[in-house]
Order: C-alpha cells, then sequence, then structure tokens
C-alpha cells in the first residue's frame, strides 16, 4: 500500500510542478506586455493631450541658442499661432527654515506658453499665470539681459505643501548648494503637476520667466555663457484648421526646418507613429523572450506526460486490451497536457497581475508610476493562455508516442 502512495505522491508532485513551470513562463509576458504597454499608451495619451503639435528641440545639453528671437522668427511663419521656448535646468531652492531642495525649474515666456497646455494641463496651472512679464522683453531687453526683473516664481502644489511654502513667501533660488550664489524670490502662485514617468506627480518644481531662469544658471548672454539664449525645446502651436489637416502641418513643420537647419523639427504626430511602432517592436521582444522560459515550461511537462505513460503502461494496456483505440488513449494525454497548460496558464495571468500590484505598492517611485499605468487586455490574456494550451499538444506528442507503442501483451504480464 505504501509502495503505491509513493508513485501517486510523486506524480501529484510532477504536476503541480509542470503547471508551475508554465505559470512562471505565462506571468513573465503579462508583466512587460502589461507594464510595457500601459506605459506606451500614457505616453500616447499625453501627446494626443498637448496643446502644441510641433517640437523644435537640438542635439545636446540645452542645445538650443537665441531662443527669444527664434521664437520671433517662428511666429513670423505662416500658419503658426505660437511659440513657446521652453527651458528646464535642475537647480536649489531654499525655504524660509533654510532647507535645500533639489527642483526641476522650467523658464518660459508666459503669454506662448500657456496655449502649449493641453487640456488636463491647462487646469493645473492658474490662468493667466502670475509673472508681471507676460512677453518676457523686459528683463531681456533685445538679448542685452540689462532690464529691470521681479523676481517672481511658481512653485509646484507638492512644494508648497511640503514647505508649508504660500503665496507671498519668498524662497531662494540657486545654480548650486550654496544658497548665498542664488535669487531671493517672491512666490505669485502654485500649481499642479501632470502624470509622468519622468516626473513623478510628488515633483518639487518652479516655473518662473525664462530669460530669469537663463541669467541664474548661465544660458543668457555675456561672459561665461553656456550657451547664449539657451532654451531645450520650442513647442509651437499651429492655427486650429491646419492641426487637423496633416498635409498643411508638415508643411509648417518644413517651413521651420527651412529656418532652423542645425534644429530637429517634428510633429507630434509623427512622434505618435513612432511610439506606436516602438511600442510593437517591444511587444515583440517580450514575447520572444517570453518564450524561452515557455520553452522550457513545456519541455518540462512533455517529460512529465512521458513518465506518467511509463508509470502507467499496464493500464493503457489495459485499456487497450479492452478495446480502447490508440488515438482514444492519445486523445486522453493530449487533454490531459491541456489541462495542466490551462492551469498553468490562468496561474500565470494570476501571479503577472499580483507581481504587478506589487511592483505599484512596494518598488521605488518610478517603478510604481510604471506599474499603476499598466493595461491589462482580456483579448491580449485569453490569446496568451490559449496560445500556451495549443503548444501543450506539441508537448504531448513523445508521451502520445510513447503509448501507441505500449505492447499489450508485454503490458499485461
Amino acid at each position: 500500500m505504501i509502495g503505491r502512495r509513493r508513485p501517486l505522491r510523486h506524480a501529484r508532485w510532477q504536476a503541480i510542478l509542470a503547471v508551475a513551470a508554465i505559470a512562471s513562463a505565462v506571468s513573465l509576458p503579462v508583466v512587460l506586455v502589461s507594464v510595457g504597454g500601459g506605459v506606451a499608451a500614457h505616453e500616447l495619451a499625453e501627446l494626443e493631450d498637448s496643446g502644441y503639435q510641433i517640437v523644435v528641440s537640438a542635439a545636446g545639453l540645452h542645445g538650443i541658442e537665441n531662443a527669444h528671437a527664434d521664437e520671433r522668427t517662428i511666429l513670423g511663419l505662416a500658419g503658426v499661432a505660437d511659440a513657446a521656448p521652453i527651458l528646464s535646468v535642475a537647480i536649489d531652492a531654499f525655504n524660509a527654515t533654510g532647507g535645500l531642495t533639489p527642483v526641476l525649474a522650467e523658464g518660459v515666456v508666459p503669454h506662448e506658453f500657456t496655449p502649449t497646455l493641453g487640456p488636463t494641463e491647462a487646469g493645473l496651472f492658474p490662468q493667466p499665470l502670475p509673472l508681471a512679464d507676460p512677453n518676457d522683453t523686459v528683463h531681456y531687453a533685445n538679448g542685452t539681459y540689462a532690464g529691470p526683473t521681479d523676481y517672481q516664481v511658481l512653485v509646484s502644489s507638492t512644494y508648497a505643501a511640503a514647505f508649508h511654502v504660500a503665496v507671498g513667501s519668498r524662497i531662494v533660488l540657486s545654480p548650486s548648494t550654496n544658497a548665498s550664489a542664488g535669487v531671493r524670490y517672491n512666490v505669485t502662485g502654485t500649481f499642479g503637476t501632470p502624470l509622468s514617468l519622468v516626473q513623478p506627480s510628488g515633483a518639487f518644481a518652479v516655473l518662473l520667466l525664462l530669460s530669469n531662469l537663463q541669467t541664474l544658471t548661465g544660458y543668457g548672454a555675456g561672459p561665461g555663457t553656456i550657451v547664449p539664449d539657451g532654451a531645450d525645446t520650442i513647442e509651437v502651436v499651429v492655427n486650429p484648421s491646419i492641426a487637423v489637416d496633416p498635409a498643411a502641418l508638415a508643411s509648417v513643420a518644413a517651413a521651420i526646418q527651412g529656418k532652423f537647419g542645425a534644429y530637429t523639427v517634428t510633429t507630434l504626430s509623427s512622434e505618435a507613429s513612432q511610439l506606436a511602432s516602438a511600442d510593437g517592436v517591444l511587444t515583440g521582444f517580450y514575447l520572444a523572450l517570453s518564450s524561452v522560459g515557455l520553452g522550457v515550461g513545456l519541455l518540462f511537462l512533455a517529460l512529465v506526460l512521458v513518465r506518467r505513460v511509463e508509470r502507467e503502461r499496464r493500464s493503457i494496456g489495459v485499456r487497450r486490451a479492452l478495446g480502447i483505440s490508440a488515438g482514444a488513449v492519445g486523445v486522453g494525454i493530449v487533454a490531459e497536457a491541456a489541462a495542466f497548460a490551462a492551469a498553468g496558464g490562468v496561474a500565470g495571468v494570476v501571479a503577472g497581475y499580483l507581481v504587478v500590484e506589487g511592483l505599484a505598492t512596494w518598488a521605488n517611485a518610478t517603478v510604481q508610476e510604471a506599474a499603476r499605468l499598466a493595461i491589462f487586455t482580456p483579448l491580449f490574456l485569453l490569446e496568451l493562455v490559449g496560445a500556451v494550451v495549443g503548444l501543450s499538444a506539441l508537448a504531448s506528442a513523445a508521451a502520445v508516442r510513447a503509448a501507441w507503442r505500449v505492447d499489450m501483451l508485454e503490458a499485461l504480464r
């Protein structure tokens, strides 16, 4: 009796391990494809929600030169409604208590920056932006940076809440950890921060005039200037009639490229197309990577099935002697393999979902943001489980062949 129980116990453990191996292989593409697809969908949604349609950029760090002049040149082109140069630099902020906090500073031309905000982002900023020089012409003073300036800044709501900074407070912004190299700014407003992988929703950020940030960080004019009148990008808004006409939009982009041959000019529609293509390539890579683990799992399933046939040779011989056809025996083995594969597939989907939820709860901030964007597509999950069940038929081939080769007389001895 004990001798019989032991093979049964071994058979049960082998079946459990086969299901576990398939579940592990299935959970990997569930995690990779759901998170990767969710991130891509989020980025595509952000592109579609943007208030601008064309982006001008340059190689290198803050590589656009003469941003104010470039803005005026682009505004003079037919079909252009707004052109907003933006400079993003990491600096240090000192609040009223003297505490130092790294922040992301964005320098903008308020009157041009506001139209580039999509519907979602527009609701995060006060309208109009409470910065005294909406066109950033006074301090800029035709490139001399010699005009008077009002040192005003908007701070993100998360920074304001963390350090009890309110409208009317003062903070010091510095290009380094040395507070004495900084400038005291008056806080004139707060703004929300959109969900983003590169700038999480809890980001500490400030918004100020482009010319102010340029002089603070060495991107203005004069001796020691890193890039004269530097910026990262110029976001271009076209007239509404052009925004929905791909050919007209491409024509405006070509006109901008003709003025700035050294810069890269792209439309958001082309960026969206590139992002969608990249997502497709990554999904294929994820599935190819996962196929290695799935192959191992199916190989283990094949070995388990062959061992079961060897252990049940007598039972198979008896059934064949009773008139059960070889085909029926083979169908039974294939059905058993399909059951194992289905159980492993479902377990893998559940395990993948739990892994993503765990990452969204306990991983670092960046991984959490990515995991929270995960999209679990029912059709993809069904296709994945269906593919595993289908491949189980191949895994059962060796076991079926072994069952068909069982000699009835030998098995009944």
